[in-house]
């Protein structure tokens, strides 16, 4: 069992761990010193060298008590013997016997420690009445035996104390390994979706932006007019995707709301006509249908299809052909989209298909965590995206 911190012990209220030198000094003072406490019977003072030899024997004994328990206990359960057969016992060699028992029950399980206090009670017990300490002590013999128990008690509780701080620590260490995790998987998905967003309002502006430039280039020489508007078409868009970056920064730099942070207005489902006319006006023809009650669709699931509508008019007028597309937003049980675009025969050959970009993918997790589904893929003359969405948004992920 590995021993706690010192900021372990001060967090479950402990002092701090002294060093093994500090006990052991302790330790010895006790044991040789209560040999010259003027106790009135004579066998508990020392009289002749053996005698001090004996005094000072134990102290030598228990600072190997950490290294070797069991044999420090039975050096110093021996040195008692050979004290009460010289029929000159001081509590100090029954302390040292305490003390040993002590070492060995804080590094045993607790049976353990059972067996070897009932034992080392039972051999000092039978020592002593062995060698007639029994007429001199008395009743002395039951505390001596109390004595040694309360120690294995005492030892028993000091080996749950540190169980329970090994176990508050290690749990601390998991809380905080659990933390760490949660903060790193907080920011990876905070990083996801920031690159969503980013994709989400700027895409279809930067794609504005590409295709009037090639309409301008096209046209000045022969079609000043046109060329104008497209030059103007793309400074509004310019000027659309700068302001929309510029939000997306400050919502990364301030903690208060902005547009595109959680306690900001978001675009919803009854945005999704003004998203139309905007496309419309960047040269898209958008037809929108609509059917059943809108009111009834969430703020999450309305911004989710705001974004799959934005996404796919986006590639629509990237990669499809005549200039058109076809918005269905539908509420029955669940709330349904469905855009289609005319793509011709060759335009999968001339470009990548409008799947296979990172926007279909952002779509794709968008939906998905709001537990719904999304589809899209060729169909006969053109191109198809569905999606399914809850109305309410209670136990989504």
């Amino acid at each position: 069992m590995r021993s706690a911190s010192p900021s372990a012990r001060t967090a479950a209220g402990l002092p701090p761990k002294l060093p093994a030198w500090v006990g052991d000094v302790v330790a010895a003072i006790v044991v040789i010193g209560t040999a010259f406490i003027p106790f009135p019977e004579a066998q508990f003072h020392p009289t002749d060298p053996a005698g001090y030899a004996l005094v000072v024997a134990p102290a030598l004994v228990l600072p190997w008590r950490r290294r070797f328990p069991v044999a420090a206990l039975a050096a110093c359960v021996v040195l008692y013997g050979v004290a009460a057969f010289a029929a000159d016992v001081w509590p100090g060699i029954v302390l040292a016997v305490a003390i040993a028992v002590f070492a060995v029950a804080t590094r045993s399980s607790r049976r353990r420690t059972v067996v070897v206090t009932l034992v080392t009670i039972g051999v000092v017990v039978l020592i002593s009445v062995t060698s007639s300490l029994v007429v001199m002590l008395g009743t002395r013999i039951f505390a001596i035996a109390i004595t040694i128990a309360f120690a294995a008690a005492a030892a028993d509780a000091e080996r749950s104390a540190r169980a329970y701080i090994s176990a508050i620590t290690e749990r601390a260490e998991r809380a905080e390994q659990t933390r760490e995790s949660e903060a790193r998987r907080r920011v990876s998905e905070e990083r996801l979706r920031i690159a969503r967003d980013l994709h989400d309002v700027v895409a279809h502006q930067i794609a504005v932006i590409s295709l009037n430039a090639g309409v301008a280039a096209s046209a000045l020489p022969a079609r000043p007019e046109a060329a104008e508007d497209a030059v103007r078409t793309i400074r509004s868009a310019a000027h659309t995707v700068l302001g929309e970056i510029g939000t997306l920064l400050e919502v990364l730099r301030t903690d208060e709301a902005a547009p595109g942070s959680p306690d900001a207005p978001q675009p919803g489902i009854d945005s999704i006509a003004d998203l139309v006319e905007a496309f419309a006006d960047a040269g898209l023809a958008v037809t929108l249908r609509t059917e059943g009650d809108l009111a009834t669709v969430s703020a999450t699931s309305g911004l989710t299809a705001y974004r799959v509508v934005q996404e796919a008019l986006t590639n629509a007028h990237k990669h499809g052909v005549e200039g058109r597309a076809h918005v269905l937003v539908s509420v029955d049980e669940a709330l349904h989209v469905v855009v289609t675009n005319p793509t011709g025969a060759d335009a999968g050959a001339a470009e990548a298909p409008p799947g296979s970009g990172l926007g279909l993918i952002g779509v794709r997790e968008r939906v998905s965590a709001l537990r719904g589904s999304v589809e899209a893929g060729s169909v006969p003359g053109g191109w198809r995206v569905s999606a399914t969405l809850p109305l309410s948004t209670e136990g989504a992920r």
